[in-house]
């Protein structure tokens, strides 16, 4: 009977020093995990984390490749750029291993299908971080409409808007290292994700249609480094009911904002309305800096040295599955149901990707506004993936 997971970290970049690094050695979970290496082709990153986790030298590698050949292991948790985790994920799978990745699955509909199809065929765990889903207002909102109490789902707005330095490469600190970040990485598919899936999680309804909006005024205005990309984007996203839902993301507030992020959302049904209220979490700082906003349900530094919140109990929910998996304690019905959260981040890539399909297909206005195209989803997984993969989603 195993007590903890031999766990090996591929990719040790901001993810981990923001979130998991707190998971893996400051959690009630890290007594379930054996941090036995790390893989980051990044020589700094990958020193940090290893004198953090008192790893050897010959624990440390540049590619997960060499990690997999040499470490004996139960998982892995792939920290890679979203559009680099399917090839680790896919090789750990093959070797036998449990995978646990951030969110989204994929950044492409294709590898995001390859990396389900592994799991499936392989019958190994494979976890994915999407921590809104744990968040206890969005899980509350969750049971409250599925109970029928508000009738039916007919309209939404979200939004997450960060502040203009997350994307800003002249800023200082860089808030993530890389400076093209924010034009690899649009708001659709870093932000939009989170939206995307809490509501479609709140309603369990199948997309079938998308729409995008880009606004790019300030990104591209930004000296000495301009950036290519959108500073707000509007997904519309219609539901197989007709009820339809505005996604509005960006990263282009001031800097002067309560906080990094501010987000909320709004669910509109025939007998009810549900607030979220998400940019209220509940504590507010003043000091010299100005005025911030803390999310203490997210991440909470308590007195004994602990950090708890919901964004470290969804991942380690991930890791006490594969524990319970990997020690015969989870029946074929948990099992079971343990793979289908799969299917609604699968329909959360699918929103993405037809989201970067519609502002690419758009007409561009000499505002800086894009009026992106209808894009079909069912047409959309036929084309990339086959008509029986459509059924398989839910694509009749």
């Amino acid at each position: 009977m195993k007590s903890k997971l031999r766990l090996g970290i591929i990719g040790a970049g901001s993810v981990v020093r923001e979130i998991y690094q707190y998971l893996y050695f400051r959690s009630d979970y890290s007594p379930l995990l054996e941090i036995c290496a790390v893989a980051d082709p990044n020589e700094a990153y990958r020193d940090w984390f290893g004198d953090l986790a008192g790893l050897p030298a010959d624990r440390r590698f540049a590619d997960y490749q060499t990690l997999l050949a040499q470490v004996e292991l139960d998982a892995v948790q792939v920290n890679t750029p979203d559009h680099l985790h399917c090839a680790p994920t896919l090789a750990a799978l093959q070797a036998g291993l449990d995978v646990v990745v951030p969110k989204p699955t994929a950044a492409t509909l294709k590898d995001c299908h390859a990396m389900i199809q592994a799991a499936q065929q392989t019958g190994r765990f494979l976890g994915v971080d999407f921590h809104k889903r744990d968040d206890p207002r969005i899980k509350e909102a969750e049971a409250r409409f599925q109970s029928g109490r508000y009738g039916t789902f007919q309209a939404a707005v979200f939004y997450m808007v960060d502040r203009l330095c997350i994307a800003n490469p002249n800023h200082s600190p860089r808030f993530f290292a890389s400076p093209d970040f924010a034009e690899k990485n649009t708001p659709a598919s870093f932000l939009t994700v989170h939206m995307a899936d809490a509501l479609m999680k709140i309603i369990n309804l199948v997309p079938v249609q998308v729409r995008a909006l880009g606004y790019a005024h300030k990104l591209p205005a930004l000296e000495p480094i301009a950036v290519r990309g959108y500073d707000l984007v509007d997904t519309e996203v219609l539901f197989h009911t007709g009820a339809v839902a505005h996604i509005i993301t960006g990263w282009a507030i001031p800097d002067t904002a309560w906080a990094n992020t501010v987000q909320s959302g709004r669910l509109i049904c025939s007998d009810g309305l549900i607030d979220l209220a998400l940019d209220m979490p509940g504590l507010r700082e003043i000091h010299a800096d100005g005025i911030f906003e803390v999310n203490p349900l997210f991440k909470n530094f308590e007195k004994d040295g602990r950090v708890t919140g919901y964004g470290i109990s969804g991942p380690g929910r991930l890791y006490r599955q594969i524990l319970d998996l990997r020690n015969q304690r989870m029946s074929e019905a948990d099992q079971r149901e343990s793979r289908s959260p799969l299917v609604l981040g699968f329909h959360t890539a699918l929103v993405l990707e037809a989201a970067e399909k519609s502002l690419a297909a758009g007409q561009r206005l000499d505002s800086g506004a894009t009026l992106g195209t209808t894009i079909d989803l069912r047409q959309l997984v036929v084309a990339e993936l086959g008509a029986a993969a459509a059924r398989d989603y839910g694509y009749t």
